[in-house]
């Protein structure tokens, strides 16, 4: 593929292709930026992200590896293949320990994934909250967690959907502001309050 030069600008952009850009391609594109996702065929950039979706991540990754079993491991900010023309990143994933394949991987297949995690960015808010839960759900992906802000003191709240085998689609089971608790996919206990938030 090639780019054509925008007048004025020293960079060079990948022009797309007539049916769109497949999974293949988002890993064999030189030069995109990091964390760069496919959805239905089109690179989406990340914009720079607020301290807030920074420290939400990790308050999950440190609750959620607390307390995994030794068959599933902790992932954040990893493509997960979900079909030849989308490749999102959730910002944390729980996977099979045997989906593994060294420190050079970059991608996880959907079936490789038990829990998609995606913390809502102004940016990204459309894609988040409605987009990206569909296609996890339609890979099969059995667990989503929605993570945003609420209240005038814009505190942590976490939103557990599971998968239903029958309609294809996610469940609300829960809705979490300062204690996360529950036992899908594995049993996990973790305080989310801002105070919380705020010691790391």
């Amino acid at each position: 593929m090639t780019a054509e030069p925008i007048t004025g600008h020293s960079s060079r952009w990948p022009v797309p292709p007539q049916d769109g850009y497949t999974v293949d391609d988002l890993f064999a594109l030189p030069d995109l930026p990091p964390h760069t996702e496919l959805i239905d065929g089109s690179l989406v950039f990340v914009s720079p992200q607020r301290r807030f979706h920074a420290k939400m991540i990790d308050l999950l990754v440190n609750g959620l590896r607390s307390t995994v079993p030794g068959e599933l491991k902790i992932e954040r900010e990893m493509t997960v293949v979900l079909d030849h023309r989308n490749g999102p990143e959730p910002d944390v994933s729980v996977v099979h320990e045997d989906a593994l394949t060294g420190f050079e991987q970059t991608r996880f297949q959907a079936a490789d994934v038990l829990l998609a995690v995606e913390v809502v960015s102004p940016d990204s808010e459309a894609r988040d909250r409605d987009a990206k839960p569909q296609k996890y759900a339609a890979a099969g992906i059995p667990n989503f967690w929605l993570v945003d802000v609420a209240g005038t003191d814009q505190h942590p709240v976490v939103r557990v959907y599971e998968l239903d085998p029958v309609s294809k689609a996610y469940a609300l089971t829960g809705i979490h502001h300062d204690r996360l608790k529950t036992h899908v996919p594995f049993p996990i206990d973790v305080d989310i309050t801002l105070e919380a938030l705020k010691e790391l």
